[in-house]
């Protein structure tokens, strides 16, 4: 099968209410990425310094070297970052989700006494603080395993929730297939939560952010000032605020870094913005494992079958009949490059389309000639395909007086004497009388024009067919 791996889909465009507690509007989550002690260093068995993250202007790796000033930035974050953002969120009672990278925690014991005290949620931000894009699958794999254990050594208990940031290609599905996580969060596709199908895991994915962080005090473009951050996290949430007003509650994310907000000058920043947030109703700042828990209890995950995945003897059994009596149409949709765009009714009416859009005249003038004629002969005879059967009674015309019934009859002769094919009209669309006025009308045009208006009128149909069994 040519099939294509990007949900470019998701919720679509009708996302679910998320029904946050108490009618909240929208939930915030705080979350303190804790790597200081789990970056790239010679200490650490590492063949470099670390080069990210820090306000050191152009850092690069110095290979076989430590690398002075990067340590005592990443030191900074520990030593006076952490405590200054501490008493700034405990002061306020706002719960925060840790990104707690696992050897970082195991050299801070401390901070994690007080993060524990503070009854902060303690995730797992992987093994290291390394890139993993060209780590084998088998050594990530095997990191993980080794975070879990090294993880619940340290807090007392293993981690609920997992972001390893800087990820392979490999990194969701290791740590979905772990099944131990109530959440993971190396996505940044979406404003809530949704589901994710791996293997036989049902995985709850809670997209984080790469924006409404501090990070971009260290990268260009970037923040240079602590007000230029609450701007933009202000913006952000007025405009995720205003969607909850309109019945469609979002949830916020916010990524922090002890080493990079936990200055003084950018943290005032942070402070405005909570000011702010904290003066507004319905607003819901949550842990990340909270959100997880209402997700799961207010939107469980419902498998269907989907599209994309199905043999091509099963999709031609499914979707066969969707444009009247052509299964080589399925067929050719099979073909295409599938994917989870394709597991809805628009998507899939698109690549049903495109068969039928792409044949020959003579293939497309079958298919015109498969449907039947409107209240005809084989609709006395009930011999017309469920589908067809349903649509005719939709208006009606399986209910019509002598008199309405001779009328269409003679229309249906007059109109496949001229034309030569049926008269074709999406009757779910209609009414009797707007059918009977579309006849009318139609029998008068040129034959070019009433081949194009039943080719798009075959298309509307199967549309309305796929809306009756897919999302």
């Amino acid at each position: 099968m040519n099939r294509y791996p990007r949900d470019f889909r998701g919720h679509g465009p009708n996302p679910p209410d998320a029904q946050w507690p108490g009618g909240a509007r929208i939930a915030i989550s705080l979350v303190l990425n804790y790597e200081e002690g789990g970056e790239n260093n010679l200490l650490h068995g590492d063949a470099q310094s670390e080069a990210f993250l820090s306000d050191i202007a152009g850092a690069a790796p110095w290979p076989g070297q430590r690398h002075w000033n990067m340590e005592s930035i990443y030191d900074y974050g520990a030593r006076a970052g952490f405590w200054r953002l501490h008493r700034l969120f405990t002061e306020r009672a706002l719960p925060v989700t840790i990104y707690g990278v696992t050897s970082a925690l195991a050299r801070n014991p401390e901070q994690v006494a007080a993060m524990k005290a503070a009854g902060w949620e303690i995730a797992s931000h992987g093994l290291k603080w390394v890139d993993h894009r060209d780590m084998p699958e088998e050594v990530e794999r095997a990191q993980i395993a080794d975070s879990f254990r090294l993880h619940e050594e340290v807090v007392g208990e293993p981690p609920r929730g997992w972001y390893t940031g800087r990820c392979s290609m490999n990194t969701v599905r290791l740590t979905a297939e772990t099944a131990r996580l109530d959440w993971i969060s190396d996505t940044y596709d979406d404003d809530l939560p949704y589901w994710l199908e791996a293997g036989d895991r049902d995985q709850l994915v809670i997209p984080y952010t790469l924006e409404a962080n501090d990070m971009r005090f260290a990268t260009a473009p970037g923040y240079i000032e602590g007000e230029q951050f609450f701007t933009y996290l202000r913006d952000t949430f007025d405009t995720l605020y205003a969607e909850g007003q309109e019945g469609r509650a979002r949830m916020f994310s916010i990524g922090l870094h002890c080493r990079l907000i936990g200055r003084p000058g950018k943290i005032a920043g942070l402070k405005r913005f909570l000011d702010y947030a904290q003066g507004h109703e319905g607003v819901w700042f949550a842990r990340r494992i909270d959100i997880a828990r209402h997700w799961a209890a207010t939107h469980p995950h419902q498998r269907i079958e989907r599209p994309s995945q199905m043999s091509r003897e099963r999709f031609v059994e499914r979707f066969g009949g969707i444009f009247e009596h052509s299964p080589w149409i399925a067929e050719g949709a099979w073909a295409l490059e599938l994917g989870p765009a394709h597991d809805c009714a628009t998507g899939l009416h698109n690549a049903l389309a495109r068969i039928f859009r792409s044949a020959s005249p003579d293939q497309r003038l079958a298919v015109l000639r498969a449907h039947p004629d409107l209240a005809g002969k084989l609709a006395a005879a009930k011999r017309l395909t469920p589908e067809s059967t349903s649509e005719q009674a939709s208006a009606a015309l399986d209910a019509l007086t002598d008199e309405e019934r001779a009328t269409f009859q003679r229309l249906n002769s007059d109109y496949v004497a001229k034309h030569g094919f049926p008269f074709i009209i999406a009757v779910r669309d209609n009414t009797k009388a707007t059918i009977l006025n579309a006849f009318a009308t139609r029998i008068g045009n040129d034959t070019a024009t009433e081949f194009a208006t039943a080719c798009a009128q075959v298309e509307r149909i199967a549309e309305l067919r796929l809306k009756d069994i897919l999302p």
